[in-house]
Parts: C-alpha cells; sequence; structure tokens
C-alpha cells in the first residue's frame, strides 16, 4: 500500500473517490458533495503524501474557466436588468463580510492566507478559495476555508430556516405577492382565435394594419373560406375570417378591439399545415436577429413564441437567438423541413462538447494574466492566472460566439469539465495544506472556527436588515437572493422546501453569478490590503 501510495495517480483517485464518499454522507438532508474532498486531502498531507502543484494549476484553470462561461452573460448584462434590486442583497452580504473579515484580520494579528481562507470558507466559495491561494501563495489559506467551510453550510442552511419565524413572515402571502409582480412584468403568452367583424378592417392586408406594433401580438393562422393558411403581410382579412393570435393576454385585448371578438371555433390544420418547435443548434444563426433570418419572408413561415432557460418570451424583430433557444414555428410542412434544416434542430448538438474553445479560451485567458495594464504615476496591475482566465471567460461567454466558435457550452459539458477541474484543484491544494495543518490549527482552533461562524451570521443579518430599508423585494426573492449571494446550493434547496413557487430559484439564478466574480475580486484585494 506505501508504494501504491507514493504513486500520484493512485494517490489522486484515492482522495477524489474517498472524498465523494463522504460527501454523499447526508446528515439532516445537508451533504458536503465534492467540498469533503479537500478534507480527504488535508488528513493525506497530513500523513505527509503529496500531490504535484501541476495538478493544481489545471484543475484551476478548467473550474475558473467554465465559471467564467456559465457566468459571463449574466454577468453582463445585469445592469440591463429591471431586476437589480436582487443584487442589493448578495453585495452587502460580501461588503460586510470583506470588512468584518479584514477587521477581525487586524485586530486579532491573523495571518493574511488564514483570513483569506476564512473569509471564502465563511462564504463558501470555492473560487474565492481558488483565487487566494494564487495571490497569497500559502497553505494557510486552504486551512482556513477548510476550517470556516462546514459550519458555513450549516449556518446559512440554519439562517435562512429562522429568518421567516424571526420576522414573522406569511410564506403564503409572499407568494400571492410574487406570483402578481411577475404576471405584471412577464405575462404569460397565450393563444386565442378571434372572429374578424370589424368593418373598418375590411379588405385591408396584416401589414396595412400593422397589428404586431398596434396589439404585440402574433397573427399565427389564418382561416379564410374554409382554407387555413399562414399569414403574410399581404394578407387580407375579410368578415367571419377566423385568425389565431398569439401573445399576452392584455395584447389579445387589444385584437379583440381591432379585429373582433374572441371564439371557440377551431381553425383545423389543413394536410400542409404545420405548427413544431424547433431548436436553434447551428452556428451560422446564434447571436442574429429574427429580422435578419426573415423567416416570414423566405419561407413563409411565423415564429409565435421563443423559449428561452424555461421562460416563454414574445417575439419581435429585434429578438437575437442563443444557442439552444426553442423556437414555436408555423407554416407548411415543406418549408418547416427547411426552417429546421436553417436553425440547426439537433438535439445531440446541445450534449456534444467542443474541445476546441475551451482550450483555445483559457490559452487566451493565461496571456490576458500576463499582461500589465499601466495606471497614473507608473503603477500598474496584473490580473494574473485565475484573473486573466476568469475576465477572458466573462467576455467570451457574454459574446456567446465568434466567428464559427460558439463560447457557450453545454450545461452537460460545463457542469462535467467544472466538477472535473474543482476535483482536480481541491486533491492537490488539501494535499499541499495537510503538511501545515496541525501546526497552524493547534492552539487556535475553536477560536477559527468561531470567527468562521461570525463571518458567515453577522454579514447576513446585516444584509436583511439593510435591505429592507434601502429596496422594496419580495420576501422569497430575498432568500433566493441570500443563497446566490453565499453561493450555497444547500441553502437554496432548504428555501425549496419551504415554497412551491419558483421565485427563490430565479433570484439565486440571477445573483449566483455576480457573487461568484465579486467573491473572487473581493479576496484579491484583502490579500493585497492585509
Amino acid at each position: 500500500m506505501a508504494a501504491l501510495l507514493s504513486s500520484n495517480y493512485f494517490l489522486l483517485f484515492l482522495i477524489i473517490s474517498l472524498g465523494l464518499i463522504v460527501g454523499h454522507i447526508k446528515i439532516r438532508g445537508i451533504a458536503l458533495d465534492v467540498s469533503a474532498v479537500i478534507f480527504i486531502a488535508l488528513f493525506f498531507g497530513h500523513l505527509g503524501y503529496r500531490l504535484p502543484a501541476e495538478i493544481q494549476t489545471i484543475g484551476l484553470l478548467l473550474f475558473i474557466f467554465t465559471i467564467g462561461i456559465q457566468a459571463g452573460p449574466g454577468f453582463i448584462n445585469i445592469f440591463r436588468r429591471k431586476e437589480i434590486t436582487l443584487f442589493v442583497p448578495a453585495l452587502l452580504v460580501i461588503s460586510f463580510a470583506f470588512i468584518l473579515t479584514a477587521a477581525l484580520a487586524y485586530f486579532l494579528h491573523l495571518d493574511r492566507a488564514l483570513a483569506c481562507g476564512l473569509f471564502t470558507g465563511a462564504l463558501t466559495s470555492t473560487p474565492g478559495l481558488a483565487a487566494a491561494i494564487e495571490v497569497t501563495h500559502s497553505p494557510l489559506t486552504s486551512i482556513g476555508y477548510g476550517i470556516a467551510y462546514p459550519l458555513a453550510v450549516l449556518s446559512v442552511v440554519l439562517f435562512l430556516r429562522l429568518l421567516p419565524r424571526l420576522q414573522r413572515i406569511d410564506l403564503a402571502a409572499a407568494e400571492q405577492q410574487y406570483r402578481r409582480s411577475m404576471a405584471r412584468v412577464y405575462p404569460a403568452i397565450l393563444n386565442r382565435n378571434f372572429t374578424v367583424a370589424n368593418n373598418n378592417v375590411t379588405g385591408k392586408t396584416i401589414g396595412e394594419l400593422n397589428i404586431r406594433s398596434m396589439t404585440g401580438a402574433t397573427i399565427s393562422r389564418l382561416l379564410h373560406d374554409g382554407h387555413a393558411m399562414t399569414p403574410t403581410p399581404e394578407s387580407r382579412l375579410y368578415p367571419g375570417d377566423l385568425v389565431k393570435a398569439v401573445g399576452s393576454e392584455e395584447a389579445l385585448d387589444k385584437i379583440a378591439v381591432l379585429l373582433g371578438p374572441a371564439t371557440d371555433a377551431e381553425i383545423p390544420l389543413s394536410r400542409g399545415y404545420d405548427v413544431q418547435w424547433i431548436l436553434v443548434t447551428r452556428k451560422q444563426v446564434v447571436n442574429q436577429s429574427l429580422a435578419e433570418l426573415n423567416l416570414l419572408a423566405n419561407y413563409n413561415a411565423t415564429v409565435t413564441r421563443i423559449r428561452r432557460s424555461g421562460v416563454d418570451l414574445s417575439p419581435n424583430p429585434n429578438s437575437t437567438l442563443r444557442f439552444g433557444d426553442k423556437l414555436m414555428v408555423a407554416c407548411d410542412v415543406d418549408n418547416m423541413a427547411q426552417v429546421a434544416v436553417l436553425l440547426g434542430n439537433n438535439v445531440k448538438r446541445l450534449s456534444e462538447t467542443d474541445f476546441l474553445p475551451i482550450f483555445l479560451g483559457i490559452t487566451l485567458g493565461v496571456l490576458v494574466g500576463r499582461l500589465r495594464i499601466p495606471f497614473f504615476a507608473g503603477l500598474s496591475f496584473q490580473p494574473g492566472l485565475t484573473g486573466g482566465v476568469l475576465a477572458t471567460a466573462l467576455l467570451l461567454g457574454w459574446l456567446g460566439k465568434t466567428g464559427p466558435i460558439i463560447w457557450s457550452l453545454s450545461s452537460t459539458g460545463n457542469q462535467v469539465l467544472r466538477q472535473l477541474g474543482l476535483l482536480l484543484f481541491l486533491s492537490s491544494v488539501g494535499t499541499e495544506a495537510g503538511a501545515h495543518l496541525q501546526e497552524a490549527v493547534a492552539g487556535q482552533g475553536v477560536q477559527l472556527m468561531a470567527l468562521g461562524v461570525v463571518i458567515t451570521w453577522i454579514p447576513m443579518a446585516l444584509a436583511v436588515w439593510l435591505t429592507g430599508k434601502l429596496v422594496r423585494i419580495n420576501f422569497l426573492s430575498l432568500l433566493g437572493a441570500l443563497t446566490g449571494g453565499m453561493t450555497s446550493t444547500p441553502g437554496l434547496a432548504a428555501v425549496d422546501s419551504m415554497t412551491e413557487c419558483d421565485a427563490p430559484q430565479i433570484a439565486y439564478a440571477a445573483v449566483y453569478p455576480l457573487a461568484l466574480v465579486l467573491k473572487v475580486l473581493f479576496v484579491q484585494g484583502m490579500a493585497m490590503l492585509l
């Protein structure tokens, strides 16, 4: 066994295997997941075993790049969103934790690497740990993280469970309030049939009536003299015609005023007519707008709905297509096949992973990290390995496509590579830190655990209090924003069990990318400040 443990490849797979086994153990529904690997690695490092530093670097590059690619679209676009108030709790949590950690480190004379580790562990941020290790070059960072992380996971769940009781919040009322607000911001996309009865539109074309801009609805089907067809801007309307309109409730009410009353009569599908969901998987159409594709003129096809990340959107000429979008298309059967070819409609393509963007993107990130950016008074700034790769990945993820290269990864491919990078990183960094574990913990282990709990609890409590003073936000969205700010999946799971609506998940998904990046930036600033 001693000979096997001296073999790097065997030691690596053994540490990861044992870590994953421990990570799957649940205590009251809470598990450490892949983060348990670092604790197994610390144990082996304490026994004198080491893994090469190259494993740590390769894992770090894969992990940071996939995080950036995933976070890119959300991070770059956050300031365009109306829901920017969701980011207030996350920003407050991270800012308060930064100030508190820096103050504790100063007054208690903590080593800066240990303080950075406590900060990332208390905020359950593995990307922050990776950035801190690169800046501090000290195993104490991993030790601080390992001490604070387990209690932080438990603290976040406990805090979120207690918060509704402490604030005496009616969760059922919060659900109803959220659903009403979402109905105003993101109205449901409906379809309804109408009878043309307004004599003022008799003989006029859909283009002359300017129906799309006048009502916000799309006419997807027309029945005239018993013949169903896909309408065009040149299609004329006559009394007694039936039209199918797609849009929000408000848009459909405007259609009724413009054309005539709604009807239960159905428009039969002609033998040559079809309506299908088509998947956008062809590189050439990614980032193109519906106006540029001009499906109506080229294929007599109408896009009535866009489904993106599980949300239905009402299309307009300026709607830009993204890889993985689903379009509801109405047209005749022959043209439907051509539209499918144009857009791709290849389900298998979503599950494939193109390795060129990954390795090329990481290469560009490493080069960016070595650039020295000049500032005033002769000062300069170098992003470093983590900063360069993260900044490059964020930009490429936001762009989505440059030339023939699609930078976005499938969710499955991204998850696999991210987890692999994380496992490699935690294994190597843990064995390195394990050699210094006893001397770091001896005499102050309990104190460090207490500090980790303080850095977790106090910023969350202050963030909740101050958010209530600064902005109005639905309580369920607040809980989701807190879990996103803490990048805590166990916390999100705890909140999910408290409600049946999707408010926490939406807030978590919106805040998570920003929180990832902010923690990396803040911990780098802390390392330079202390």
